[in-house]
């Protein structure tokens, strides 16, 4: 996909990319809709509506969460074509990215992703969070499949730790707020942040420090 179209498309959800950053993404753009068409990976499946819906929304995810030189371990629960993770990754080169994606498919999909594009630090764990062995500076998670289910388990994945504190950020629309502060109170949440062109979509932070 041309990389001028995509600056283009993704002007109201982030600051300028560099030209290797647009390279990437029109690199996985192409690469995830050769693979959807003999796989769901996505029902979306326009190029341009990949970039407003999944790179769009995830990098301004990015831009709030993370300085660009941020070098902290991420990790991205039910990662699937791999939003947010991957563009966490473009926004932030020097950060360690694990995916954790229990269908066998998508895995091998997101690994190609990473041989493709030529990412270091980027891990993808096929399995189960439940059974993730390791703890991470930054949680996130959107779209998952049993929303209520998986929550808890990814909180129980955050570090403890005084300052910075790790972070749970939450890509869900806006009626699933009231349920993620329910489930997890003893969380300090931050105010939802509405996503840009998106009439329900918002990105809820939470954080988790020593008692």
């Amino acid at each position: 996909m041309d990389a001028s179209r995509i600056a283009e498309l993704l002007q109201p959800f982030t600051t300028a990319l560099s030209p290797d950053q647009l390279a990437a993404i029109s690199s996985y753009v192409d690469l995830l809709v050769r693979w959807n068409a003999h796989m769901n990976l996505t029902a979306v499946r326009e190029p341009e509506e990949i970039v407003t819906r999944h790179f769009g929304e995830s990098l301004f995810v990015a831009a709030q969460l993370l300085p660009s030189d941020a070098r902290l371990h991420a990790v991205d629960i039910g990662s699937g074509s791999g939003f947010p993770g991957f563009p966490l990754k473009i926004h932030a080169p020097g950060l360690h990215l694990t995916l954790i994606e229990s269908q066998q498919k998508k895995a091998t999909f997101l690994k190609e992703v990473v041989r493709t594009l030529r990412l270091d630090k980027v891990d993808v764990f096929a399995g189960r969070a439940q059974d993730f062995p390791s703890r991470a500076d930054l949680i996130t998670l959107r779209a998952v499949e049993r929303f209520e289910n998986v929550l808890p388990v990814a909180a129980s994945l955050l570090q403890y730790s005084s300052e910075p504190p790790s972070r749970l950020a939450l890509l869900i629309g806006d009626t699933q707020v009231a349920v993620a502060r329910s489930l997890l109170s003893v969380m300090q949440w931050q105010p939802p942040i509405p996503i840009p062109q998106s009439t329900a979509c918002v990105l809820l932070v939470g954080s988790k420090r020593l008692s």
